[in-house]
């Protein structure tokens, strides 16, 4: 298996160069050796120029044609979001092939993708559909707080309505066996309520006794250490304070905010259930400063370094 990480540049128009090349720059020379970006090459170089990195390119960029390139920063196109996408499956197509052993993803814009055609709700989506998975979760990873999603981009109505038994405990699971790959010998486990404290018997909804509750039975009999549902309002400070090793938030904004409050700069994105490996940073593409050298690629080294120990546990 490679230990070579592949970084797509993501949005050319974004900050994905700029954190990229940063990155790379501020690595070891083995390191350097070990990474690849799959990317464009004019526009790598104007991020160089943009950031002041003194760091060769050379044999480090899958270098993809963009027409016009370097294209404008900060601006939204399809011709970038064409390119996001070309990034992206050149990539997988490589990770497929174990010519890489993990893709750490830079930012793509949503709206740019889907205005060129590709219409996903974002890297996951694009992601399943590029390898065939039948399903992928986003972990949120942090030192001290870690959460599995049920759904992520969808309306919050609809999030409500799939949250049910076999979608839930298929998502413990999953996180379950993401946390014994990384070292977790039983992981502990809470499922997040989805109601207010979590419905009060009924009297504020009834998901909570229907749908998560049937599903942390089946995860206990199935032998994991899982607990819940347990009120959204309090499980998240106390996985933070050490009681639990993953945390299943039921949508997007359930499980994003709390871990985006606690280690804004540091978390890390990973897809599983995927038969590839996928790391990102936690940001946008944050047109609003692109091209200007400020962007912080600590987000960037954070989602490396979660990538690289990936890679190795595939070789233990």
């Amino acid at each position: 298996m490679s230990d070579i990480i592949g970084i797509t540049m993501g949005d050319p128009a974004g900050v994905g160069p700029e954190i990229s090349v940063k990155a790379l720059g501020e690595m070891s020379a083995a390191d350097r050796a070990r990474t690849l970006i799959y990317g464009n090459r004019a526009t790598l170089e104007a991020a160089k120029a943009a950031v002041g990195a003194d760091v060769d390119l050379e044999g480090r960029v899958v270098d993809l044609p963009i027409e016009g390139a370097p294209l404008p920063w900060g601006q939204l196109s399809p011709v970038a979001g064409d390119a996001a996408y070309r990034f992206i499956e050149k990539a997988v197509r490589d990770a497929q092939a174990g010519r890489i052993g993990c893709i750490v993803t830079a930012p793509i814009n949503k709206e740019a993708l889907n205005a060129a055609g590709h219409h996903y709700d974002g890297h996951t989506g694009l992601l399943r559909s590029l390898t065939g998975a039948e399903a992928a979760y986003m972990v949120l990873a942090s030192d001290r707080l870690k959460v599995i999603h049920v759904t992520t981009h969808v309306s919050l109505k609809d999030a409500i309505g799939r949250a049910n038994k076999d979608r839930i405990l298929a998502t413990i699971r999953a996180g379950h066996a993401h946390l014994r790959r990384i070292g977790y010998d039983n992981p502990r486990i809470a499922v997040a309520g989805i109601n207010p404290h979590c419905g009060e018997n009924g009297l504020f909804g009834t998901e909570d006794d229907l749908e998560i509750g049937p599903a942390v039975a089946a995860a206990r009999a199935e032998g994991m250490d899982v607990q819940g549902p347990i009120s959204a309002d309090t499980v998240f400070h106390r996985a933070y304070s050490g009681a639990f090793d993953l945390v299943v938030a039921q949508y997007h904004d359930q499980g994003h905010i709390p871990v985006k409050l606690v280690a804004f700069d540091t978390a890390v994105n990973v897809s599983v259930e995927l038969p590839i490996d996928r790391t990102s940073v936690d940001h946008g593409t944050a047109f609003d400063i692109a091209g200007k050298g400020i962007a912080d690629h600590g987000n960037m080294n954070s989602a490396i370094a979660y990538a690289r120990k990936l890679v190795a546990g595939k070789r233990t």
